[in-house]
């Protein structure tokens, strides 16, 4: 038990809400800041968190709102920052939003830590940083590529950000890395996801491409692992990778998806999409190193238990 007082912006989502759940499942405080944006039903954002209402304080508000910012980070050890605008396609057609939320938002948040001398801070980044690569796997002291989108350019604005209030103000500063999430409570946009409920009511699943593009799918519960592992070992300043190392083609994903749900999935290809890249692929030998990280949920496994959870939604 940890014991400390812990701000998650961007709570009731598909990550952070299970964070909020292992927080408190150890003993820590929890504050949660969230916008419940309609991006996707802000209901499904609601249920994520009907189970650990009662034992956290929840700031419902939007991260660009530097007077909620003040109250949200009053009194607490650290701060965990996963609220942002997500998803690669909707940034092509919303690109100022991206920069708004997740540059100057997080520029915002900064600035209240700082005002209100909150020292530690964790901040999700994404494995989009890395831009369009055919090479892997991917290392945190690799220089990173042209952004492919919208959303990978504003966290990469986002990292800068980052950095350059821990040069001038003391932070310690963990940046995390993740690499394609998935499991229970998975957000609908994403492929998993949306592929799953196709595929369960019989209908055809658009693959774009070949199916040879490679992502490195990881487990909820060994990001979780790894946020954990950051607040409780905060560093001067770290930018490490969270991935599961195992990187698998889109058309092996789609067979191995629909064999945990039981039914034969039916394939329409279309052409590339916009934004996407061809490959991602996390070294996590510095996240061991400095948190003792060590992703153990195998593709299969991981599969199954999304489906468990689809099952009864």
């Amino acid at each position: 038990m940890s014991g400390r007082h812990v701000l998650v912006t961007g709570g009731a989502g598909f990550i952070g809400s299970h964070l909020v759940e292992a927080l408190l499942e150890r003993g820590d405080r929890v504050r949660v800041l969230d916008s419940f944006d309609p991006y996707y039903d802000p209901a499904v954002k609601r249920r994520n968190l009907q189970g650990a209402l009662d034992d956290i304080e929840l700031l419902e508000g939007d991260l660009r709102d530097l007077g909620l910012l003040a109250r949200a980070v009053q009194g607490v050890d650290s701060v965990v920052h996963l609220a942002a605008r997500a998803g690669v396609r909707s940034s092509l057609e919303l690109p100022v939003s991206y920069m708004e939320v997740n540059v100057a938002g997080t520029q915002g948040l900064l600035e209240a830590m700082r005002e209100a001398g909150v020292t530690h801070l964790v901040a999700a980044s994404s494995s989009s940083v890395y831009g369009a690569r055919s090479q892997g796997p991917f290392r945190e002291s690799d220089p990173l590529g042209v952004p492919a989108s919208p959303y990978a350019a504003s966290k990469h604005a986002m990292e800068i950000v980052c950095r350059t209030w821990q040069q001038l103000f003391d932070l310690q500063l963990t940046m995390l890395r993740f690499f394609t999430v998935y499991g229970p409570r998975q957000r609908p946009d994403m492929a998993i996801h949306g592929f799953a409920r196709k595929i369960k009511a019989g209908e055809p699943i658009t693959m774009f491409g070949d199916g040879s593009t490679l992502r490195d799918y990881t487990y909820i519960g060994d990001i979780v692992k790894g946020l954990l592992a950051s607040v409780d070992r905060p560093l001067p300043c770290a930018v490490l990778n969270l991935g599961n190392t195992n990187p698998i083609r889109l058309d092996a994903l789609i067979r191995k998806l629909g064999h945990a749900l039981g039914i034969d999935p039916q394939v329409v290809r279309s052409g590339n999409q916009p934004g996407d890249v061809p490959l991602t692929w996390a070294d996590v030998s510095l996240a061991n190193q400095l948190l003792g990280y060590r992703p153990t949920t195998s593709l299969e496994q991981g599969l199954e238990r999304f489906v468990g959870w689809l099952e009864q939604v």
